[in-house]
């Protein structure tokens, strides 16, 4: 009799195991700014590429964005975050397990985020995922695995779209993979962006989420309507080298525009050593600045 309850002990000890492998992220969450702060809430400067691997192709697309398009092309006005995108915009996000009711383990989560109503699955069923000739879509197709306590998620066919808000592009040949950890009530979502046409290396970023279960998502309603008379044929641009507002960045934070253009380089400590600035002391002016040189051309601090 002692053996029979022994093998049975074992047996029921088998599957609780694996299920404790399964975190759950269900949940109402609250995104927390400490993160790159100034470029998700109020939007990044014209022209500040600081930090993206971005290539020449990409540097040229985002010299010509100009934020009126916006407000003149009604494509453009309502349409949803892409997924690569969507966690690091000014919105909450909820979390739904959709669960096997037979085998209760999770089949998929289901993310809904504030802005423009945006919705997104993650299969962890083991499908594949579909053809490159298939449709994208401003989700994409996602599938998940678990990694210990950590959920790796691969993402493809995501619709053309920025990797930064101010015109930096993202193409429609990228892929996205995400680690998401929780630590109690807190999220922490690492992604990181693979985009053959528009990026060197690989773009890696963070956002953090805090558990909000008060919270309550209603519908974020959008109609469109032109904002500028500009007619219906006209998107508002810039030519290669008319934009008058590329260099007001480097002059407001006394940076060379050489270091705002971005690149693989300005994502690593090492290129500090190449900028010829300076914290000074202060300037005749009494202010504190950054020089430039030992002749003294300073930008305000």
């Amino acid at each position: 009799m002692s053996r029979i309850i022994v093998l049975v002990l074992v047996i029921a000890a088998g599957p609780v195991s694996a299920l404790a492998q399964e975190i759950d992220f269900s949940g109402q969450w609250a995104p927390i700014y400490h993160e790159d702060g100034p470029e998700r809430l109020p939007g990044p400067e014209l022209g500040d590429y600081l930090g993206l691997p971005i290539n020449d192709a990409a540097r040229l697309r985002a010299d010509s964005y100009d934020a009126d398009r916006i407000s003149a092309v009604s494509e453009y006005q309502c349409r949803q975050h892409a997924a690569d995108y969507g966690m690091r915009g000014l919105a909450n996000m909820r979390i739904t397990a959709e669960i096997d009711p037979l085998k209760q383990r999770i089949l998929a989560f289901h993310t809904r985020i504030g802005f423009h109503d945006a919705e997104r699955t993650i299969y962890l069923d083991g499908r594949p995922h579909p053809p490159a000739t298939a449709p994208h879509t401003w989700a994409g197709f996602s599938t998940g695995v678990y990694d210990g306590n950590m959920l790796t998620i691969k993402t493809t066919h995501l619709k053309a779209y920025y990797i930064r808000r101010n015109g930096v592009p993202a193409s429609d040949r990228r892929t996205m993979t995400e680690h998401w950890v929780r630590h109690g009530e807190f999220l922490t979502v690492v992604t990181v962006i693979e985009d053959p046409v528009f990026l060197t290396e690989r773009l890696v970023r963070s956002q953090s989420w805090a558990l909000d279960p008060g919270q309550t998502m209603g519908s974020n309603w959008c109609e469109y309507a032109a904002e500028l008379p500009l007619g219906d044929e006209a998107v508002p641009h810039y030519l290669p080298g008319a934009n008058p507002y590329l260099k007001e960045f480097s002059t407001w934070y006394g940076l060379t525009f050489e270091a705002t253009r971005g690149g693989a380089e300005t994502m690593y400590p090492e290129y500090r050593s190449r900028l010829p600035q300076t914290w000074s002391t202060l300037d005749r002016c009494g202010r504190y600045c950054r020089c430039f040189n030992a002749e003294g051309g300073c930008g305000l601090r």
